[in-house]
């Protein structure tokens, strides 16, 4: 199964590859930019671009980490590295935040002078760069938990440089001050925003809960329907890792079943609900209950 995760891979890498190449090249100028402006907006999108470029770098690590062959101690391989990246990211993003909503309650007491100009310019150079970001992983966002949660950091970015822009530009033609630090609020209040479902994905795969938009329920009712399966029951779906859906249940064939009931129920499994990778017990006993199981299905 790990082979059909490589073309993939090797597509995220030089997504990612290319992308951090980008936010590096950006980010100390935004950094000298926010200091010499003094623009506590365009120094939180500094730090964000910076947490850009840790969580492209986690992330391709990851991605090495996850293409090692498995052993006899890891059988599954070393998948969930990408899930850990991907939680990594979200605790980051959210703890960026706490950060910009501290610094920037200190300035809304005392406003300090900005050079709206400059920042305005420099944002607009952000933007640039987050924007080409944006188009590189857009590809790859579906496939995976990891690479999605690159893709998050980008787009809030890209959103912070915005803010940053309008900001800058009224602060120039208005002189108001306060909306430096409010532009950093709302920056923030963005990041946690777009973290919460990385997280929230993340831990579901760790907990090994059922993938998004695959009802357990649903999956028993068909192979429940199908002719010759007389009771199943320890019926469990989870994910190893973004687009690795795994299923094992036991199942008791009626009297009448046909010669080919495991090869039917592989087919179904992988026709309807896209599930390759399954571990199908058939058994000749009658019904049993395990702790924290779905219930026992029988005619």
């Amino acid at each position: 199964m790990s082979h059909s995760h490589e073309p993939s891979r090797a597509s995220s890498v030089r997504r990612l590859g290319w992308t951090l190449a980008l936010v590096i090249g950006y980010m100390g100028a935004e950094v000298a930019g926010g200091v010499i402006a003094n623009s506590l907006a365009l120094l939180a999108d500094a730090g964000h671009m910076l947490s850009d470029a840790a969580s492209l770098a986690l992330a391709l690590v990851a991605i090495w980490i996850a293409r090692r062959p498995r052993t006899a101690e890891h059988t599954y391989g070393y998948h969930r590295a990408e899930i850990l990246a991907a939680l990594a990211n979200g605790a980051a993003l959210v703890a960026i935040s706490v950060f910009i909503v501290v610094e920037a309650w200190h300035r809304f007491t005392n406003p300090p002078d900005v050079r709206g100009g400059m920042m305005m310019a420099i944002a607009g150079g952000g933007l640039a760069v987050n924007l080409a970001g944006l188009w590189l992983l857009h590809g790859g966002r579906g496939e995976s938990l990891n690479v999605r949660g690159a893709w998050l950091h980008v787009l809030t970015d890209t959103l912070g440089s915005v803010q940053a822009m309008i900001a800058g530009g009224l602060i120039w033609a208005f002189g108001w001050r306060w909306l430096d630090p409010v532009a950093s609020v709302l920056i923030a209040l963005l990041v946690v925003w777009s973290s919460w479902s990385l997280l929230r994905d993340s831990v579901n795969v760790l907990l090994e809960g059922a993938p998004a938009g695959l009802d357990t329920r649903e999956i028993e009712a068909t192979l429940f329907g199908l002719d010759g399966i007389a009771e199943l029951h320890d019926l469990h779906v989870w994910t190893i890792t973004s687009g690795f859906v795994a299923l094992s249940v036991h199942v008791v064939p009626s009297p009448t079943a046909p010669a080919n009931l495991l090869w039917h129920i592989r087919e179904v499994l992988r026709e309807r609900f896209d599930i390759e990778h399954s571990t199908i017990q058939i058994e000749d006993s009658g019904p049993r209950t395990a702790p924290g199981s779905l219930p026992v299905r029988s005619s």
